[in-house]
This record gives structure tokens, C-alpha cells and sequence, in this order.
């Protein structure tokens, strides 16, 4: 149903909307330059179109009647010229003011993707891929009208109406007065319309977002492979296409907003030159001032010329009113609280020893999964721990006891609610991210690699790295010879989520990568857990290399990896329940000695049948 029949009432005005606005405006500030050039060209341009209707005027009441052909000749070639000179600066304004829209479309892509670069982990924990994406692409993408034609249409269009309203008011202040009256009543109408399509917008971009992350989750290699095997291809299919026709529904109503009251708008704006022609008869027909012929025809000119900017303007303010919706939405992005910032003046470290401390941490999640302190239950409570430059740690405990939060806090995916993280003594939180960055690796169960070559993925963790040193880094991770062995090497495309390699190939690339990076500190979270005997085997060798000299601290699944560990902690609740060498716990005979137990059982093969 449409609105205009459903009885449906438009919100009122957004108490917030001038503050949005000049919010937008800023936006245009670094080219205040070529916008005040636009301006130039645009006035310019009015000027000179508006010229023409009092050429047309002195041809029609002086150069034909008069058989002044010399006269008649300059003024046809200025109303040639001015045609010409208005589309010259047209052209010039349309290029200058795109570019403009465009280096404003970049800034606010750049600007949302820096914002989201520094957001912390929980954010994209509770926030769908897809998402993200739709507010990249779709929303900054539907402003695109707006941002690149909005103000030359606003500067154009203000300047061709005020020019022409001085032009009537010139010509016969009586007929302008007829042609205005109903002006305010269209600006009113053009309001309303404006603030029903700026709801359904909202409306319309939450729908394409939705519609966005059903794409990129189903889509993937890991949605089509669960699609197939859980034979739901049907069932995905129509629920995208719900969800498409939702999205048409929405399309429409966005269309049809309004559209029958700019009709008439435009009906009556249509019939203005016939309103003028019957004013002008009457008035000479009971005896007012007469109107030559020349006047009357170069005011209907005027009058038409008045038409189109008018209801373009109108138009720009029905877009205006939509596109606020979109900003309002890109804009939530750019307001996002960012959990984890660099100090004002961060610590640099040039030498990191590698020396970690968890001095008495504390860590709880919020109501949206980011860390603060709350009166939810504490994921980890009174956690000291030491690891010392070149020492190995290894973290185990039953799933949900802390483990992998733990081993976010060193890299500062998260920040403690109590304590702190320190490294060669200084606090985490106190460090640059360029030292952080370079000081601790990270290694986890779940590899992400780039849809790009071998070497590229390589290369994201030193971009300058040399062939040999790529080889090098292959070598040590035990994945070189495969690499070579396929038919373009270090040039093969690991294919989406390198579905391409196995599981060990990947995580070998992976180790790969972080050794490219030669870390002093390395975080392992439960890098072979997913991983059969056999591979585990190759790419614990590979651990075993890339942990060499290095701080390291793992956390365990499997606990046949970490016997060797310098010290083990046993987690419980985000307690530390049991600390201790494999052999000293073992001997106590307490909750470690129950876990090895356990896995060995896990472990032993299936008796023959």
C-alpha cells in the first residue's frame, strides 16, 4: 500500500538534522577551492542564460517590427553565444564538481575503513561481515548522486531562480507575483516528501545490508561447502529470495514516496504559461495595462526557465532529505567508540627482549562482548604469570576456562579490565602499535590467508622480503618443497581462504609467514588442534622451529605438544588452578594429570573389529 493511502504519518523533523548538516558540509571543506570555482562558473552561466528572453524581447518588439535586420542579426548571434557559453561552463562545472564528489566519496570509504581498522576484536565478534561491507559499498555508493551533484545542482539551480525571479520582477512585477504564489506550498510538500523517502531509506539500507551478509556468509567457500553437504542450496535460495522481495517492496515504496504530489507540482508548474497568457488577456480586456507582445513572450520564457530549477531544487531537497539517512548511517561507523588506542605518547621499543608479565589480570566481557569492567563473571580472575625472555609457556584447561582470552592480551586484541600486560616491564598498553606489532606473532587455529600467490600471502608480513628469504621462511616451516613442487611455485593463487592447500599446508603457511615476520615473542593458539597425527606431526616440527630462541606461549589442545614447555598453567575458570613443569604436575597427580589422561585416551586408536 502506499503511504499517502495507509494513513501513514512522516516522523517529524530530526532534532539532530542541522547538526548532521553542517557535519556534511565539512566534509567539502578541503575543496572549498573548486566548489567556490563551481560557484563562479555557475553564476556565470545563469547570468548569461538568462539574457536570452530579453534578447528574444527585443526582437520581437524592436528588430522585426522596425525591419532592423542589422539589429535583428547581433541579436540572434547573442543568443547563439549565450547558448553556447552556457553549455561550455556546464560541461566545465559537471567535471569539477564530480571530481570534488568523488575525492568526498574516497575520503569518507578511507575514513569508515581506517575507523574499522582500529576497532578492537569484539566489534567484528558481534558484527556481521556482511555488514561492514554494505556500509562500505552500498551506502557510501548511494550517496554517490548526491555527494557529486548536489551542490553545483544546489548553487546552479538557487542562483538560476534568484536571477530569474529579478528578470520577471523586471519585466511585470504583477505576472511574477501570479507566477510565485503557490511557491510556498510546494517547498511544503517537497519537506514531506522528503522526510517518508529519508525513513524508507533507512529502511532500504538495513534491508541491502542484510541481503549483503546473507551473500557474503552462504556464498563463501565455507557456505557453499556447508550448503551442499547439509543439502540447504533450496532452502538458501529462498531465503534469499525473501529477502530480495522485501528489498522490492521497499524499492517501490522508496519510488512512489510522494511521487503524485511532485506530480502535480510539476502539473501546475506546466500550466503556469497558460495562467500568464489568461492574466495577461484579462487585464487588457477590462482595461489594465497592456503587456507588449514582446514582454509577454520573453516573460513565459523566463516563467519556463523558472520551471525547471524550481522543481530541480525541489528534487535536490526530497534527495538531500533521503541521503541523510545514508550519512547518518556511514556516520554511526565514524562515531564508533574505539576500544583500543595508542597513548599519547606511546613507548618505542627498538630492542625487545621478550619478557612477559601478567601481573594480577583481570578480564570480563560487556553486554556487547567488548572488554570492561561490568557484573558479568570475569573470564579471567588474579592471573600472575611470568615468561621470561627465551622461555616457553604453555596454557591448557578445559574449553571456556580463558585460555585463548589470555593470549589475546599480549597483542592487545583485547585490554585487561584489571592488572596489566607488560612486556620487558612495560605495560602493553603504554607501547606504540608499530613495536607491538613487530614484538609479538601471532599463530592460530583458524588460518586466514589473502586470495592472492603464495609469496603475496608471505609477503603481508614483510612486504620488502626478498625471494631467498621467502624460501628461507618456507624451509623452516616445512612447506618449501611443496610449494616448488607445484606447477607456478610461489606465483600459485591459494585460492578463497586458500581452500586450495589442506589444513597442515596452511598452517605451515602460516608458521611461514609469522617466521618471515621473526617475531621475538610468538603466541601459538592451539595451532595443530584441528589437524590429524600425521600433520600435527609436520607442523609441530615446524612450531618447534619457529619457537626456537623466541618467547612462546601456547595454548594447548592437544597436550602431547607442550610436555617439553618451560612452565605449564593449568586454567580453571580463569583461575590458575595448577602451574608447573609436564613432570611436576604429573607427580601431583591433580587436574594436569587428569587432562593428559584424557587425551591419551582420545588419542589411542579404534580397537580392531
Amino acid at each position: 500500500m502506499h503511504p499517502e493511502d495507509s494513513g501513514w504519518t512522516p516522523p517529524p523533523p530530526d532534532p539532530d538534522q542541522p547538526r548532521q548538516l553542517r557535519r556534511i558540509l565539512r566534509l567539502f571543506r578541503p575543496y572549498r577551492g573548486r566548489l567556490a570555482l563551481v560557484g563562479l562558473l555557475v553564476a556565470a552561466s545563469s547570468l548569461v542564460s538568462v539574457a536570452t528572453p530579453f534578447l528574444l524581447k527585443e526582437i520581437l518588439d524592436t528588430a522585426i517590427p522596425e525591419g532592423r535586420t542589422g539589429l535583428l542579426s547581433l541579436l540572434a548571434l547573442g543568443m547563439i553565444l549565450s547558448a553556447v557559453v552556457t553549455s561550455v561552463f556546464g560541461v566545465l562545472q559537471t567535471l569539477i564538481s564530480t571530481t570534488v564528489g568523488q575525492r568526498v566519496m574516497h575520503d569518507l570509504r578511507t575514513a569508515v575503513y581506517g575507523r574499522l581498522q582500529r576497532m578492537s576484536l569484539a566489534f567484528f565478534t558481534r558484527t556481521r561481515t556482511g555488514e561492514v561491507q554494505s556500509r562500505i559499498a552500498n551506502d557510501i555508493g548511494g550517496m554517490q548522486a548526491t555527494v557529486t551533484s548536489t551542490a553545483t545542482s544546489l548553487v546552479s539551480n538557487l542562483t538560476s531562480v534568484v536571477a530569474t525571479v529579478v528578470a520577471m520582477l523586471a519585466l511585470d512585477w504583477r505576472l511574477t507575483v501570479v507566477s510565485l504564489a503557490l511557491l510556498p506550498l510546494f517547498v511544503w510538500i517537497s519537506r514531506r516528501v522528503g522526510r517518508e523517502r529519508k525513513k524508507i531509506a533507512t529502511q532500504r539500507q538495513k534491508q541491502m545490508a542484510a541481503m549483503a551478509a546473507t551473500v557474503t556468509e552462504s556464498l563463501s567457500v565455507s557456505g557453499i561447502l556447508l550448503g551442499r553437504t547439509m543439502g540447504r542450496g533450496d532452502s538458501l535460495t529462498r531465503n534469499f529470495a525473501a529477502e530480495s522481495e522485501r528489498l522490492i517492496d521497499l524499492e517501490v515504496r522508496s519510488s512512489m514516496a510522494g511521487r503524485w504530489r511532485m506530480s502535480v507540482i510539476g502539473i501546475v508548474m506546466a500550466a503556469m504559461p497558460a495562467v500568464i497568457y489568461w492574466a495577461a488577456g484579462l487585464a487588457l480586456h477590462v482595461g489594465g495595462p497592456s503587456i507588449s507582445l514582446g514582454t509577454l513572450v520573453a516573460f513565459v520564457s523566463l516563467q519556463q526557465g523558472l520551471f525547471r530549477p524550481t522543481v530541480s531544487l525541489l528534487s535536490t531537497g526530497v534527495q538531500i532529505q533521503t541521503s541523510l539517512a545514508l550519512f547518518q548511517r556511514i556516520f554511526e561507523y565514524l562515531d564508533l567508540r574505539v576500544d583500543i588506542e595508542e597513548p599519547a605518547e606511546p613507548v618505542r621499543l627498538d630492542t625487545v627482549k621478550g619478557e612477559v608479565r601478567f601481573e594480577n589480570v583481570q578480564f570480563r566481557y560487556d553486554a556487547e562482548g567488548a572488554a570492561a569492567g561490568s557484573a558479568h563473571a570475569p573470564v579471567l580472575d588474579s592471573v600472575d604469570l611470568t615468561v621470561p625472555a627465551g622461555g616457553s609457556l604453555a596454557v591448557v584447561g578445559p574449553t571456556g576456562s580463558g585460555k585463548s582470552t589470555l593470549s589475546h592480551l599480549v597483542p592487545r586484541l583485547y585490554d585487561v579490565s584489571g592488572g596489566r600486560v607488560t612486556l620487558d616491564g612495560v605495560d602493553v598498553r603504554d607501547l606504540d602499535f608499530g613495536t607491538l606489532a613487530r614484538a609479538v606473532g601471532v599463530v592460530s587455529q583458524e588460518t586466514y590467508l589473502f586470495h592472492a600467490s603464495v609469496a603475496d600471502n608471505l609477503r603481508f608480513a614483510k612486504p620488502e622480503a626478498t625471494e631467498e628469504e621467502l624460501h628461507e621462511a618456507a624451509r623452516a616451516a616445512q612447506i618449501h618443497d611443496h610449494i616448488a613442487s607445484l606447477p607456478e611455485g610461489y606465483d600459485t593463487v591459494v585460492g578463497e581462504r586458500g581452500h586450495r592447500f589442506s589444513g597442515g599446508e596452511k598452517q605451515r603457511l602460516a608458521i611461514a609467514r609469522t617466521i618471515l615476520r621473526d617475531p621475538p615473542v610468538l603466541i601459538l593458539d592451539e595451532a595443530t588442534s584441528a589437524l590429524d597425527t600425521r600433520t600435527e606431526h609436520a607442523v609441530q616440527q615446524a612450531v618447534d622451529a619457529l619457537s626456537a630462541n623466541r618467547t612462546s606461549i601456547t595454548i594447548a589442545h592437544r597436550l602431547s605438544t607442550v610436555r617439553s614447555a618451560d612452565q605449564i598453567v593449568v586454567l580453571d575458570s580463569g583461575r590458575i588452578a595448577e602451574r608447573g613443569t609436564h613432570e611436576a604436575l604429573m607427580e601431583e597427580n591433580g587436574r594436569y594429570a587428569a587432562l593428559v589422561r584424557k587425551d591419551a585416551r582420545t588419542e589411542l586408536p579404534p580397537a580392531a573389529g
